[in-house]
């Protein structure tokens, strides 16, 4: 059903795991920081305001604070994404993604609400129609240009964020997209400090959101920049070889030097960029489809794109250059002694590496792996024998509903084989339709949220 790598090549027996990872940020610490940091953002206005009269009073003080909010929430933005790995390894990459997504919408608004609201006020205070006003702020004052520049910047990026826009574009092009935030953030900083009536007479306040910028633009660089050539240098990474084991689905062995240092875990991943001709541009993320071992990786992937398709065409010898790891679906999320692994197609990749690694005693390791056809089936033979030592229960299963009669992930098949199910931890990894049911069958089966476990790796 599946070819499997030799012994040489990656051992599939359980072996010790890494040094213990330094433990992440838990999101309700997360969100209560960021709610702190509105919070004071708004004090800020409110210690910069004087007595305010009139409409038009009302609606700058209103564009004021939405100017405010935006500012701090594009620093926020790009925390989420700045790769940090307490953040990584506490929330989880698609957590993240989801704040991200929807703290981008915020923004936007912000930005936008920010700049109609001062337009409007300006207008009314100096007895003026909106058109004219536009015109003169545009003109006559310091860096607005620059800040309508970079508005529009973050509209157009919220835009392409738009789901009916992502899916008719490459992964790729939407994550180079994502750069022009960087620009926009650049651009509108300066205008906040020449026009921001909280700033121009409060020095602390411009220090402390100049410190803010700061902190954020240092953790980028270091964490997206320096910290993946420095582990380029230090680990040498190469392809040592490239194996079938579906139709359509590869493996991809990577060796290196004391890859113990890099405290991966099973269930993490990288954004692994390969230096050949069609692949070097791009950094896409695969996760460890087998424990990480002192000097040899392995991924996984199934040809959906071009860049996944490419794999296949890898050479022993390609340098390979990786950011990670990242990722929360690893053993440190477990809470109970029993564990569920329920698969979707290649959403074995990641859950296959914590079926060969997780702590559990005979009979408390299932694995659901759930697939269209027999032919889709990815690792069966390892994961026969990774059962077979472990004592755990495999259940493999095929076909189509309407060929099945019934849907093998619903709450009634998964506590009928465990009746005990809400006694389970259960991590989920498979394509997002997959997830979403198998999420409300575990709902319905009465199994505590706090001992599910997902990741999604769609963009």
């Amino acid at each position: 059903m599946t070819a499997t790598l030799e012994a040489s090549s990656l051992p599939t027996a359980p072996r010790s795991l890494p040094p213990a990872a330094p433990a992440g940020a838990t999101p309700g610490t997360v969100l209560g920081v960021i709610a702190a940091g509105a919070l004071a953002t708004v004090a800020l206005w409110w210690h910069g305001s004087d007595s305010i009269s009139g409409f038009g009073d009302w609606l700058t003080n209103a564009g004021r604070v939405t100017g405010l909010l935006a500012g701090y929430g594009v620093v926020v933005l790009v925390a989420l994404m700045a790769r940090l790995p307490p953040l990584e390894r506490g929330i989880g990459a698609d957590r993240l993604a989801r704040w991200h997504a929807h703290g981008g919408r915020y923004t936007v608004s912000l930005v936008v609400a920010h700049g109609l609201l001062i337009i409007w006020g300006y207008a009314i205070t100096a007895h003026t129609n909106v058109v004219s006003q536009t015109g003169t702020l545009l003109t006559s004052y310091p860096d607005v240009l620059m800040a309508t520049v970079a508005g529009l910047l973050l509209v157009g990026v919220g835009a392409a964020s738009a789901r009916a826009a992502r899916r008719r574009m490459r992964y790729e092009t939407w994550y180079y997209l994502h750069f022009y935030t960087y620009l926009a953030v650049a651009l509108a900083f300066s205008h906040q400090f020449a026009t921001g009536a909280d700033f121009l007479s409060n020095r602390p306040a411009r220090l402390a959101w100049s410190a803010m910028y700061a902190a954020v633009a240092a953790a980028i660089v270091w964490y997206r920049c320096a910290v993946p050539v420095r582990q380029a240098l230090r680990h040498r990474l190469r392809v040592a070889g490239v194996y079938p084991e579906a139709p359509g689905v590869v493996s991809v062995v990577i060796s290196g030097r004391q890859l113990a240092e890099l405290r991966a875990e099973s269930g993490q991943f990288f954004r692994w960029r390969f230096a050949t001709r069609e692949l070097w541009w791009a950094a896409n993320p695969y996760s460890l489809s087998a424990a990480p071992h002192s000097d040899l990786l392995r991924i996984t992937a199934k040809g959906f794109g071009e860049h996944s398709a490419a794999l296949a065409r890898l050479r022993p010898g390609t340098r390979v250059f990786a950011e990670g790891p990242y990722g929360a679906l690893t053993a440190g999320r477990r809470t109970r002694r029993k564990v569920l692994l329920i698969a979707g197609g290649i959403g074995i990749t990641p859950l296959r590496a914590l079926f060969e690694t997780l702590p559990t005693g005979p009979d408390e390791l299932t694995l659901v792996y759930r697939a269209s056809r027999d032919s889709d089936v990815v690792f069966g033979e390892e994961l026969t024998a990774l059962a077979r030592q472990r004592g755990a229960r495999l259940h493999v299963v095929t076909g189509r509903r309407t060929e099945l009669g019934y849907d093998p992930l619903s709450a009634e098949a998964l506590t009928a084989n465990l009746p005990d199910l809400p006694d389970y931890d259960v991590y989920v990894c498979g394509p997002a339709p997959m997830t979403e049911a198998v999420l409300a069958a575990l709902r319905a089966a009465k199994v505590p949220r706090r001992q599910v476990h997902s990741e999604s790796f769609e963009f």
